[in-house]
């Protein structure tokens, strides 16, 4: 057993406080630079140094509005009773699915503003987007929150802020997956050549069915026996499914 006594502040400067959920995002937004750059340099990637900052900040601000849009679907009274804490990112409180959807969003805006082929971006920044949030996910942890379900085996966690109650981290499983699914992503990017878009989808089917997974060791208000982000993540892996039959055939049976 473990009681949970880590401080989400890395650093406090006077009024001024250096959180490590927001040092996760700023982690997750120089690994997508840093990536892109080292695809250019090995000539897989025909974006600029200019065109590879403005993109990724296309994605920041994608993944910003759309996680935090998203977090109203899971605790609407507390945000419509105060609207300012939508901007208190450095909280938590980030969904996943919504900032999925922002970052796509985004990505499509600018590939189709500059005439970039989306589905090629869009393997490229599957990668380091699946790394930053697997760290996102330890960000979570480090806060105390989106606590698992009562569970008194070896590894259970107490979160004292929350309850008494020893509990699965189920956090940090939701890293591991997402680090397990990353390493697939990166070594499908230098396997084989892929039709444009399959490292996406493995993204989007992977990533879906972990959350599946995952979430039944998480504490959170079931419908119909799921989460709320259990039924996006079935959404996932049925859409992901459909453009595999579809397109993707042969693509598979490289893999295979």
């Amino acid at each position: 057993m473990y009681i949970h006594n880590l401080n989400p502040t890395l650093l406090s400067l006077g009024p001024l406080e250096i959180r490590w959920y927001g040092l996760m995002y700023v982690l997750g937004f120089f690994l997508a630079i840093g990536w892109m750059y080292y695809l250019r340099k090995k000539g897989k990637l025909e974006l600029s140094k200019d065109q590879i900052w403005d993109f990724a900040f296309y994605l920041m601000l994608g993944v910003l509005i759309g996680s935090r849009v998203f977090e109203v679907f899971w605790e609407p009274a507390y945000y419509l009773s105060n609207p300012l804490n939508f901007f208190k990112i450095w909280q938590g409180g980030m969904s996943f699915h919504g900032g999925f959807i922002g970052i796509v969003a985004a990505a499509w805006i600018y590939c189709k503003k500059h005439k970039l082929n989306f589905w090629k971006m869009a393997d490229i920044m599957s990668i380091p987007t699946l790394f930053a949030l697997a760290l996102g996910r330890i960000a979570n942890f480090i806060n105390g929150e989106l606590v698992g379900r009562t569970f008194q085996g070896k590894w259970c966690v107490v979160f004292p802020k929350h309850d008494q109650i020893c509990r699965h981290p189920s956090t940090l499983y939701a890293a591991g997956k997402r680090f397990i699914i990353t390493g697939w992503l990166f070594l499908l990017t230098f396997w084989q050549s892929f039709r444009p878009g399959f490292i996406f989808w493995n993204f989007v089917f992977w990533e879906g069915l972990g959350r599946i997974i995952v979430d039944f060791y998480r504490e959170d208000t079931l419908w119909k026996g799921f989460t709320i982000g259990q039924w996006f993540s079935l959404a996932m892996v049925i859409i992901a499914l459909y453009f595999f039959h579809k397109y993707y055939k042969e693509d598979w049976k490289k893999v295979f």
